[in-house]
């Protein structure tokens, strides 16, 4: 009986940890995100996506039923598939919508709605049919979710400003970019946020 109590104790600890842990790793796929995608020189890029596309995969593989895992895996595959270009990252982009949905289904409110972010960015960055799936409704209809349920938040500004700005609404778009720039910090992510304030900055100046 001891040895059995001891056993069950040390498993309950065991799945505390991991079940702690599971932040950790993705704040880790999240921070190395970042400086892929921010600090790394472009032809170095695709090769560090790829990477981080696998370490990704492990994190879904051991927590299925973690949408923001999914949510990440979508995130990396689709900016692995900007670095890569080309007729190959086709492939990449669906993997990402696919990733994207499955995570929508388990929650779409997880990280604050970021699923409807990136599967939004997705649909009014990737070509239409018959190369891919690339469909501005869809866009939209994703991006004001996503508003919706972060209606402050420095991705679905920044991305919904973008969408106006390629519709031609620049005046509409401004107003969504200049709301993302001036959006909440992250604490956990500064290196994303700054980045992407940069982003935001080179949007407006085009405007001008």
């Amino acid at each position: 009986m001891k040895s059995f109590t001891l056993a069950t104790i040390f498993m309950l600890l065991a799945s505390q940890a991991w079940s702690d842990s599971f932040d950790d790793q993705l704040l880790v796929v999240q921070h190395r995100w970042a400086q892929i995608q921010y600090q790394l020189p472009a032809d170095q890029r695709e090769d560090a996506f790829e990477a981080l596309a696998e370490q990704t995969a492990g994190l879904v593989e051991s927590n299925p039923e973690r949408a923001e895992a999914l949510i990440w895996q979508g995130i990396v595959l689709s900016t692995y598939a900007g670095a890569k270009g080309g007729l190959g990252a086709l492939s990449l982009v669906k993997q990402a919508r696919s990733s994207l949905e499955t995570a929508l289904a388990l929650d779409e409110t997880a990280l604050e709605g970021s699923a409807h972010t990136s599967l939004g960015s997705l649909y009014y960055q990737v070509p239409g049919w018959p190369l891919s799936f690339g469909n501005d409704d869809e866009a939209k209809r994703h991006l004001q979710a996503a508003l919706r349920i972060n209606p402050e938040g420095i991705d679905p500004n920044y991305f919904f400003g973008e969408f106006l700005m390629q519709q031609g609404e620049t005046e509409r778009a401004r107003v969504y970019l200049n709301k993302a720039l001036t959006a909440p910090p992250r604490p956990e992510r500064p290196l994303a946020d700054q980045g992407r304030r940069a982003e935001i900055r080179g949007l407006l100046a085009e405007m001008h």
